[in-house]
This record gives C-alpha cells, sequence and structure tokens, in this order.
C-alpha cells in the first residue's frame, strides 16, 4: 500500500502537483520475481554530469552503484570493501583486492583498474577534497595487489579512500574528457541511464560480489524544491525522500520521518582577505551580533543544536576535549556595508540568511543579501566574491575524520577555503592533526585546529542540523546515515 495523500493548504497543493507531475514516471522492471523498483526524490540535481571527482559521488555512494576500496563504520574505522586487508610500511599502504568482483560492463575488477581511477582522481584539477594537501602514487604489484604510496607518512590513508571521490570504476568511464559511471560501478545497481538535471534509472546487477539486491532498481527523480519533496512523499509519488525540510516535517506523520544529529554545521564564513572582514575587530563583531539560538527555534524550529564549535554532537568527543577561545575583541562596524551569499538548495539557509541580515544590522552593519542555487553561486563564494557566506558543510563527509575537512576550508592552500584564510598558527595546527596517528592524540589535535580556526573568527559557527529523512510505510531497509553516504541498499526494498 502507498501512503495516503494528506490535505496540503490548496496554494501549496497547486504548486507541488505541477513540479511533480511526471516526475516520478517507474521504469518497468523485468523477471517474474521484480518487485517494486525504489522510488528516490533527491535534493541537489547532478552539477558535473555524476562525475566521481565531484561531490556528485556522493549521490553514486547513495545509489549503491559506485564502490570504494575501503568503507567506514560507524565510529569511522576503516573496515573492507573492494579491498580485503591492508597494511603500512612506511610511506606506502598495500591493499589486497577482493576476489570475484566484476564491472557492471562485465569486466573484472584488477589491480590496473584500481591504479588507473585513483590515478586520474590524483591527478584531478581540482583535486577531489579528501587529497587537500596529500600527493599519492598507485602502483599495482600483482593483479589482486596495489600498493599507494604518500609523499608523508599518512596514518589517514585507508579513510581517505573510503571516499566516494575515490571509487573505483571500469575502465570505459575514463574514454573521454570527463569521467562517466553509466554502467561502470561496482555495486548493486548498475546506472543505466542520466537524464540531465532530471532524474536518473538504476537497475538491480545480479552478479553483483555481495548478494543480489532486494529491489529490482531505484527511480530517482532531483527535486530541489523542499515543499514538492515533502509532497512527494505525502502523495505516494515518492519512496524514499531525502533532506525533508523543517518547515515541511511537522506536515508529515511522525512515523514517516527519522531525525538524526548529523556532522554538518551551518557556518557563516567571513573573507578574511578583503572588504570589511579583513579587519579582525569586525569580524568580531559579526560574531558576537549573532543570536544562534533564536535562529535555531524560529528557522529550525528546535530541530537543531546550537554550535559550540564547528564540530558538533554527531562527534561527541569533541565536547569534552574543547577549551575557551581566546578571539580578538569587537570593533564598531559604524554603518559598513556587507554581502552575505547562500543558496536555495536547502530551504532553511534563504530564511537564516534573513534572521542574519536582522541581527547584523541590528549591530550596525548595512547587509545585502544574494541568493541563489547552489550550482549557480558556488564559484563566485570559492572565488571570494561575497564578505560572508552561509554554507550548510558536513565536517565528515569524506573520511570520517574531521581534519581532511578542516583542511579543505580552512588551510591557506585548502580547495574550499571560502573564507580566504591564510593564517600560518591555523596551517600548523592543520598540519599536525593530519599527521597524527588515528586515535586519542589525534582527536586531541584536531580539537587544537578547531580552535586556531575560532581564533581568527574566520567562520562563526552556528548551529548542528540533524537530517531529516522521509520513507514511505511500506519501504524497508532504507539507510539513515549521518555521512549522507548511504541511501539504498542491498536490503532496500518496497513491500
Amino acid at each position: 500500500m502507498r501512503v495516503p495523500a494528506r490535505l496540503l493548504p490548496f496554494p501549496a497543493a497547486l504548486a507541488a502537483s505541477a513540479l511533480l507531475t511526471g516526475c516520478f514516471a517507474t521504469t518497468e522492471a523485468t523477471g517474474t520475481d521484480a518487485g517494486e523498483r525504489v522510488r528516490v526524490a533527491m535534493m541537489q540535481p547532478p552539477r558535473s554530469g555524476l562525475s566521481p571527482l565531484s561531490d556528485d559521488a556522493f549521490k553514486l555512494s547513495r545509489w549503491s552503484t559506485a564502490e570504494t576500496l575501503v568503507k567506514l563504520d560507524t565510529d569511522g574505522d576503516a573496515r573492507p570493501a573492494l579491498a580485503t586487508e591492508w597494511k603500512q610500511s612506511g610511506r606506502s599502504w598495500t591493499f589486497t583486492l577482493r576476489e570475484g568482483v566484476t564491472f557492471h560492463d562485465g569486466t573484472e575488477l584488477t589491480a590496473e583498474a584500481v591504479v588507473r581511477s585513483l590515478t586520474r582522481a590524483a591527478g584531478a584539477s581540482p583535486k577531489p577534497r579528501i587529497l587537500d594537501g596529500v600527493e599519492l602514487a598507485v602502483e599495482a604489484v600483482d593483479a589482486a595487489t596495489v600498493t599507494v604510496t604518500t609523499a608523508e607518512e599518512d596514518p589517514l590513508v585507508p579513510q581517505r579512500l573510503s571516499s566516494p571521490q575515490l571509487s573505483i570504476l571500469a575502465a570505459k568511464a575514463y574514454r573521454g574528457k570527463t569521467v562517466n559511471p553509466v554502467g561502470a560501478g561496482t555495486g548493486p545497481f548498475e546506472l543505466t541511464r542520466v537524464n540531465g538535471t532530471s532524474s536518473a534509472a538504476l537497475d538491480r546487477y545480479d552478479d553483483y560480489w555481495g548478494g543480489t539486491a532486494k529491489a529490482p532498481g531505484i527511480d530517482v527523480t532531483f527535486v530541489p524544491d523542499g515543499t514538492a519533496r515533502a509532497a512527494a512523499l505525502r502523495s505516494g509519488e515518492a519512496d524514499i525522500v531525502e533532506a525533508v525540510p523543517v518547515s515541511q516535517a511537522a506536515l508529515l506523520d511522525e512515523d514517516l520521518i527519522t531525525e538524526v544529529p548529523m556532522p554538518r554545521t551551518n557556518t557563516l564564513y567571513l573573507n578574511t582577505e578583503k572588504g570589511a572582514f579583513e579587519d579582525p575587530a569586525l569580524r568580531a563583531a559579526a560574531r558576537e551580533a549573532i543570536d544562534a539560538e533564536s535562529i535555531v527555534k524560529g528557522v529550525y524550529e528546535g530541530r537543531a543544536d546550537v554550535a559550540e564549535g564547528l564540530l558538533g554532537p554527531a562527534l561527541p568527543w569533541a565536547s569534552g576535549l574543547r577549551e575557551p577561545v581566546r578571539r580578538a575583541k569587537a570593533g564598531d562596524p559604524d554603518g559598513r556595508t556587507i554581502t552575505i551569499g547562500t543558496f536555495t538548495d536547502r530551504a532553511e539557509l534563504p530564511e537564516v540568511a534573513a534572521a542574519l541580515q536582522q541581527q547584523l544590522q541590528k549591530a550596525g552593519f548595512r547587509v545585502k543579501l544574494e541568493v541563489r542555487e547552489y550550482a549557480n553561486i558556488e564559484s563566485d563564494a570559492l572565488a571570494g566574491a561575497f564578505d560572508a557566506f552561509i554554507l550548510s558543510r558536513a565536517t565528515v563527509l569524506d573520511s570520517g575524520d574531521p581534519a581532511a575537512y578542516l583542511y579543505s576550508d580552512f588551510a591557506s592552500d585548502g580547495s574550499f577555503n571560502i573564507s580566504q584564510l591564510a593564517a600560518p598558527a591555523v596551517d600548523k595546527a592543520l598540519h599536525k592533526a593530519g599527521a597524527t596517528p588515528t586515535g586519542d592524540a589525534r582527536r586531541q589535535a584536531v580539537i587544537d585546529a578547531e580552535a586556531a580556526v575560532l581564533a581568527t573568527d574566520a567562520a562563526v559557527p552556528m548551529l548542528h542540523e540533524r537530517v531529516i529523512q522521509g520513507d514511505a510505510a511500506d519501504v524497508v531497509g532504507a539507510a539513515h546515515d549521518p555521512r549522507e553516504r548511504e541511501l539504498v541498499t542491498l536490503d532496500t526494498h518496497v513491500k
């Protein structure tokens, strides 16, 4: 049985209906025991043609079509995937490949295929975030063994190789100038069709090394509008809906939604290179003007946690290690004009921007807002085109370890340095965190690096989000992953 539709206010119903009409046309499954395909409504459309070298890689991971050498358990520790074991010797790590794995085009997983995929990622421009500050070389020892060697000894190599941006694909994926994952993965579902930024389809891959998926396939529709995604769950047009907006959660049956604290922080990044926030005193003034608690209550309806640092309750060890941070004293904004950018893809962020505009204007700033879709604003944000930028940022998405996120966002050569920060003390702390072996010492080094960043006021953490996922009543086995790596798995199906 599909979930019955609940009544929407009439204008909202019309709008959602218009957005959804024809979106969830289901591909006919084959076979006598085909069952029902899983229909998924996702928030962000592909930005790079589903290239695994971009953030689109996490879609491939969530659909269980592309896989990596290593995966992470709930504690963030490395576990076998396409590699069954590994060992370290100085700067080199040796990985033994799983036997009996085939790509979706029927070719076999070999050391040569692994070398091809990882070498392409290591040489990409820009690099996958997980390789920020890392130089690595990959060589085949024999058909079933590869070595990964880094310029400096790196205790985090297995965790790095778990990033979906380092997925292993068949040779066919690399024939053109861009990486094309269609029919080239190793997972239980084969990506068979991509319709631009509107939809994608995947079919069960019966020769999957890990067993047979319970669902015959997946039909994905990209629905940036949060109201429309929630409406798809109410009307029974979608089986799984990711990123249900807070404003819509209260309109859904509680039994249909799951709320999980995420390693995701809503942060105001301040441009330290030019403009008003080049002045540390004005950065401090902005920090002191922000009332995060009122944003949590007013915008997120209490479904978020006020931030004490960049790392939130999804990493429970962080709060016990954190100590007070010394920061600059606040100066007088004296009517300085600032422009804050953010994006519409996460429904709450424009509301957060409006709340911040009021708070900062009350403190003496003049505030302009620039709000676009993320695909149309990311390049400007990275180029430092705004005085400030509001970002909902996953803090352990790539490796399960926050050191990679901190380096990417705050190192002077980080690839996602929206704050344009170049601070020697921060760089030193980040390098130390990255070089420290995993365990308690590394966690302390990570918190020390967080403190170094916070001392600059280059970023003002406001709140930690909780993921709200909608699953229809007849969906079984959907993943509720705080790292946003899994969604439809081997066991997910519709009753």
